[in-house]
């Protein structure tokens, strides 16, 4: 039995378990059974700074050229920032088509919320740069481990010769990550488990079904966007069996639909990339930076929650106001990187743009869990699709396809 199908098995465990809890169990579940994920996602991130810092690393030695990993930056973010946009206009279709806030109204208890502002975009360039690496690595700044993974790759690479035993030796810090994320894998199924069943119980159908057009719209969106823009990505660009390669990063897939988390699924999304042909050189280069600042997932959701917000309150978009959505959404997945609840600081970006009312995001907040979950998966096979298409095309001289 393969890795994809025990998660499965554990997801839809936790699910039945959940429901069979409900309301009632949900202390339960999260005092007996959320550890048995707390611990998993634990020992995750344990592993995922070392692994980051490392393969990076030694992908930059490998690659040699400052010139080719340039190259390669720009094609990733380029990918990145594209894909995005699909994601909102699809969210957006999806919103208008499926009307989620019409004919309802605001309860009247719903709390104000806050705009909260995106970090000016000079800041957001300047904080990339750590002025202590160790403490970015403590902090786990994915884009600060980076950068400095970066020089340090280049910086080998100039001395040559001499830095050969650094080399090894993060080669071999690689090599040993990538076995204890192997172990850690071996208890997959037990981690989603524990992390599904208290999500499961604390929003059962109760609490879902007034919102249940938002839940399904926000699914839906997801859905299609992996489906149309990733598979034609794949098929028309890659030339690779679309099927094959969902079946392939499933594991991922699924790890970041229980998790919630891009950056906890990342050494499984590393391992499964690797397994379809993609050279660590590339991988290690471009999900990190997948786990940072691509949001697929996030952005269809935006498309969604805008157009619920404006329909909860009976406002009809413009043209104009569409487009603002689709610009400020993308050029949010770059200027929120790194920074915690990017999701809801993209959502409040966007409202403030258009005028609507915060108050709306309030109801989202309520559900926002469960909406994570697919834009997160989404997120995490986006940035498989891209680590594909990217690799791909640095191997664009050899006749053979990579399987």
């Amino acid at each position: 039995m393969n890795l994809s199908t025990k998660i499965l098995i554990g997801l839809a465990l936790g699910i039945i378990a959940g429901l069979e809890l409900g309301a009632e169990g949900a202390a339960f579940a999260k005092a007996w059974i959320g550890p048995l994920g707390t611990i998993f996602m634990n020992m995750i991130k344990m592993v995922i700074v070392p692994l980051v810092f490392s393969s990076l690393v030694v992908g930059v030695c490998s690659l040699g050229d400052i010139k080719k990993v340039g190259r390669i930056g720009i094609k990733t973010v380029a990918y990145y920032l594209g894909t995005t946009a699909f994601a909102i206009v699809i969210g957006l279709v999806i919103g208008t088509v499926m009307e989620p806030g019409a004919g309802m109204s605001m309860p009247a208890g719903t709390a104000k919320v806050a705009a909260k502002a995106a970090p000016p975009i000079m800041k957001v360039i300047v904080d990339i740069f750590p002025t202590n690496p160790m403490e970015a690595m403590l902090k786990a700044n994915m884009l600060q481990i980076i950068v400095f993974s970066l020089f340090v790759g280049v910086g080998i690479t100039a001395v040559g010769e001499k830095a050969d035993y650094l080399k090894h030796t993060l080669n071999g810090l690689a090599e040993v990550s990538y076995k204890i994320v192997g172990m850690i894998m071996s208890v997959a199924p037990i981690g989603v488990f524990g992390l599904i069943t208290p999500v499961v119980a604390a929003n059962g159908p109760a609490v879902l079904l007034p919102l249940l057009k938002v839940v399904i719209a926000v699914y839906l969106s997801c859905l299609l966007h992996a489906i149309f823009v990733y598979g034609a990505l794949l098929k028309f660009i890659g030339g690779t069996d679309v099927a094959r390669f969902f079946k392939e990063v499933s594991p991922a897939s699924l790890m970041a639909f229980s998790s919630c988390s891009s950056g906890g699924t990342l050494p499984l999304t590393m391992s499964c990339v690797q397994k379809l042909g993609v050279s660590k050189e590339v991988s290690s280069f471009v999900l990190p930076l997948g786990a940072t600042i691509n949001m697929d997932g996030t952005a269809a959701y935006q498309g969604v929650c805008a157009l619920f917000i404006a329909q909860l309150y009976g406002i009809d978009l413009t043209g104009a106001q569409y487009f603002t959505i689709i610009i400020t959404g993308t050029l949010a997945s770059i200027g929120t990187a790194g920074v915690p609840g990017a999701g809801f600081i993209m959502l409040t970006m966007i409202l403030t743009a258009l005028g609507l009312p915060l108050e709306g995001s309030a109801l989202i907040a309520g559900i926002d869990r469960i909406l994570d979950m697919p834009r997160t998966s989404v997120n995490v096979t986006g940035d498989a699709v891209v680590t594909y298409l990217v690799d791909k095309s640095e191997k664009s001289n050899q006749e053979e396809p990579l399987y």
